[in-house]
C-alpha cells in the first residue's frame, strides 16, 4: 500500500502537513522544554533546553515505534514553483538512513501550490517523498535532533536549504496507525485512529501537555 492509499483508508480527509492535531479527532499536542528559553545570558544558546527537548521527543518516539513496526518516513520539501525539474529527495534520507540501499525505494509526488495564511497561492509547491522502512533502518536520534534544530545553527541539520522553507518530516506508523510530527524545539503532535493506542502516551507524559489543553484532550480520549 502506497502513502496515498494508506492515508485515504486510515486517515480519510487528512492532509499530511503541520497542525495535524487540528485536522484530526484523536490526538495529542505536546509543548516541549518546560518553560525554558532557547537563549540565556544574552545570545548564548541554552544547551539545557535542547538536551531536555531531545530526551522528550526521543521518549515519545520510542513509546510509539517498536522495532517490528512498519514505518513510512514522509518528507514535505517546499520548493519554488519554477523548480520542477530534476527534483531530488531531501538530504534527510541520505543523512539519516542507516540502510543506504533503501534510498532506491524512495517515492515522490508533487502536491498543489501552497496557500498562504490569507488564502492566496504562494510561490511554492510541495514535493512529497516517502519511504517504507523499520525503526532500525533510521538513525532516529540524530534525525530527531535535526528536527529540533530547525531554527538554530546547531548540528545535525536537515540538510542544505533549497526550498522556501525547511522540510517537514512525518513519522507514520502504518502498523499502529499513528502519525508523529515534531515541528521544532517548541512542540510535537501525535494523532491516531484509535484512542486506546495513545492513552498510555498521554498518561505517561501528561505534564508535557499545556494545562489549558488537558481537559480537551482528556475528553477526546475518554479519560476520566
Amino acid at each position: 500500500m502506497e502513502l496515498n492509499e494508506y492515508l485515504a483508508y486510515s486517515f480519510p480527509g487528512l492532509h499530511l502537513k503541520p497542525c495535524l492535531y487540528n485536522q484530526w479527532h484523536i490526538g495529542i499536542h505536546f509543548e516541549l522544554g518546560e518553560n525554558l528559553y532557547q537563549f540565556k545570558d544574552g545570545n548564548k544558546l541554552n544547551v539545557d533546553l535542547f538536551e531536555l527537548v531531545y530526551s522528550q521527543t526521543t521518549a515519545i518516539f520510542n513509546d510509539l515505534f517498536s522495532e517490528q513496526d512498519e514505518i513510512m518516513l514522509v518528507t514535505n520539501a517546499y520548493l519554488p514553483i519554477g523548480n520542477k525539474k530534476n527534483v531530488k529527495a531531501p538530504k534527510v534520507y541520505k543523512q539519516f538512513l542507516k540502510n543506504k540501499e533503501l534510498k532506491y525505494k524512495i517515492r515522490q509526488k508533487t502536491l498543489p501550490v501552497m496557500i498562504d495564511d490569507e488564502g492566496d497561492p504562494s510561490e511554492s509547491y510541495i514535493s512529497q517523498f516517502h519511504l517504507k522502512c523499520k525503526k532500525g533502518d533510521l538513525n532516529f536520534p540524530f534525525l530527531i535532533k535535526a528536527l529540533c534544530h530547525k531554527d538554530f545553527h546547531l548540528k545535525p541539520k536537515l540538510g542544505k536549504r533549497k526550498g522556501a522553507y525547511d522540510p517537514d518530516v512525518f513519522f507514520v506508523n502504518i502498523s499502529k496507525n499513528i502519525i508523529y510530527y515534531i515541528y521544532d524545539d517548541r512542540g510535537c503532535e501525535v494523532i491516531a485512529t484509535s484512542k486506546e493506542t495513545i492513552v498510555p502516551l498521554y498518561n505517561n507524559y501528561t505534564e508535557w501537555v499545556a494545562e489549558y489543553n488537558r481537559d480537551e484532550i482528556e475528553r477526546m480520549l475518554d479519560i476520566t
